[in-house]
């Protein structure tokens, strides 16, 4: 049973080429409200498992939902409140941007606000003119954006967006950070595939990694982030001697008679009391970076 607040749910997905398996017995549930990072190298099987949950695939076995219909038994419904970006939009070159919105709009069947998606073309900095332009004149980063604009543009309650900022400058990126926040204040799910960890760091709630087509993490960003070691500096106001031992998670990188560079993995709980005797001048801890714990799965499969 699907609970009323499941927005997507996968169970046992398996996606196979012959010998090759692009997803394996893949499971996962994306909650109402949640911007959800779906994390993987090229060929982890992040589009496979996108192109899955809109019917673009079938899969060798199991099944997946959105808001309770099936992806493949019941697809027309389960894509109708869906705003899709793909990865690389396969657009008509002979169309000009007006035209292709207005297309999309009218084959997803719903309505659409001229007034919202007016903000979304300032928001990208489109005008009339642009939109006016034929598509094979448009450069990487203008397709980007009208991917965007026609993503959003109907409000769905469900966005699965694959790698949304490729191709986007920095000024436009933050556009599409600030259009990200605004839809999940109105309570709408974002289900997004990104290789940018700082920015899925920023804006995500719970993030997957793929590898090899199977989940290897999933967690909240905050809990992934306490995993990663933390880099803390301590100065001292006179020399001071090596420890013989460290507490357990502590690691000594550098060991000056005045300055020491240490790894701590896990909660800093216990670094006041063992410094509590020590001349203690300055100490700098560097915040864990979500980067750090990620690149060990991807690399690996860390258990």
């Amino acid at each position: 049973m699907i609970s009323g607040s499941t927005v997507i749910s996968i169970r046992g997905l398996t996606k196979r080429y012959g010998k090759l398996v692009a997803v394996n017995r893949l499971d996962l549930e994306v909650q109402r409200g949640e911007v959800f990072g779906f994390l993987g190298l090229n060929g982890a099987g992040k589009t496979t498992t996108i192109r899955i949950l809109l019917d673009l695939l079938r899969p060798t076995s199991g099944n997946a939902s959105l808001f309770g219909h099936d992806c493949q038994s019941d697809s027309q419904n389960a894509r109708a409140s869906v705003g899709y970006l793909p990865g690389e939009m396969g657009i008509y070159s002979d169309m000009t941007g007006h035209e292709l919105l207005r297309f999309l709009a009218r084959i997803g069947g719903v309505g659409i606000s001229a007034k919202y998606r007016g903000s979304l073309t300032e928001r990208f900095e489109l005008g009339d003119r642009d939109l006016s332009r034929k598509l094979r004149e448009y450069s990487t980063g203008m397709k980007r954006k009208l991917g965007l604009i026609q993503a959003f543009q109907a409000d769905p309650p469900l966005l699965i967006l694959d790698e949304p900022t490729e191709g986007l400058d920095p000024l436009m990126q933050e556009s599409f950070y600030e259009l990200l926040n605004d839809a999940r204040s109105r309570g709408r799910t974002v289900f997004m595939s990104s290789h940018v960890l700082p920015e899925v760091e920023r804006v995500c709630d719970r993030i997957a990694v793929l590898r090899k087509g199977e989940v290897v993490l999933l967690s909240s960003v905050e809990d992934a982030r306490k995993l990663a070691s933390r880099r803390v500096s301590v100065s001292f106001r006179q020399d001071v001697a090596t420890p013989a031992s460290l507490p357990h998670g502590y690691e000594m990188i550098d060991a000056q008679p005045r300055k020491w560079a240490l790894r701590v993995t896990g909660q800093l709980g216990s670094l006041p009391a063992f410094l509590a005797a020590l001349p203690v001048a300055d100490l700098a801890v560097e915040e864990a970076r979500l980067e750090d714990v990620l690149v060990r799965y991807y690399r690996d499969g860390a258990a």
